[in-house]
């Protein structure tokens, strides 16, 4: 009796400590949740990476917007170039007349809009003068037989008269290249022997002139007096 009540007791002893020993490395093993979500930190750590990659996603796909906006207003700028040539063109549209040019004041002599008015005033005369070169040639290529001695001088003498025009218009061209090659140099409308203003009346009636009237008339009278 007493044998078997040790064996008993020894039995539960060892069956408390069999079950202790399961509880305790239950215990010590983390249980997994049900529902598959990992602890909270674990948790926070792939949030900010998820929300991370994100954002530089975000900026990765932002950015090019931003660049081709800045591209489409730089296109859509025009260059300082093209502004320029069309104030420039709409300047030379409004030329000023006579009147407005006599009305001006002499610190406004040979400005731009004085030098716009010359120049298109003297382009104009080279483009007459090369006009009528161009008719005299056509006329002079024309040949017609005229039976009458009278008629033929008669035609010969207006071709002599117009070869003698085209010659005196050809020695008026040059002076007319000139006097646009000095308006780009910035010296057209000023004497080449004082250095004073010619004035605007003098070349309004005279635009190829490079003297004032005082020294062209010195040299008018040196010519008499020397024949030079």
């Amino acid at each position: 009796m007493v044998a078997a009540a040790k064996t008993k007791e020894s039995r539960s002893k060892t069956a408390g400590a069999a079950a202790a020993t399961t509880k305790a490395q239950g215990q010590q093993a983390a249980p997994t949740p049900r529902n598959g979500s990992a602890p909270a930190g674990t948790g926070a750590a792939k949030g900010g990476t998820r929300s991370s990659k994100t954002a530089a996603s975000q900026s990765e796909t932002v950015e090019p917007r931003k660049r081709t906006d800045t591209a489409s207003a730089r296109n859509t700028t025009p260059p300082v170039a093209s502004t320029r040539e069309s104030a420039a063109t709409m300047s030379s549209n409004k030329l000023l007349t006579e009147a407005e040019i006599l009305k001006m004041d002499d610190k406004d002599y040979m400005n731009e809009a004085q030098l716009a008015f010359f120049k298109n005033r003297l382009e104009q005369l080279r483009d007459e003068i090369l006009k009528n070169a161009d008719q005299t040639t056509e006329h002079l290529r024309e040949t017609v037989i005229v039976p009458d001695p009278a008629d033929r001088a008669t035609i010969e003498e207006e071709h002599a008269l117009e070869l003698r025009t085209r010659d005196r218009e050809r020695k008026l061209l040059k002076k007319v290249e000139q006097s646009l090659a000095r308006i780009e140099s910035g010296d057209y409308g000023w004497c080449e022997e004082t250095g004073e203003p010619i004035g605007v009346p003098r070349l309004l009636a005279r635009p190829t002139a490079t003297l004032s009237l005082e020294a062209q008339q010195r040299r008018e009278l040196r010519q008499k007096l020397f024949g030079d």
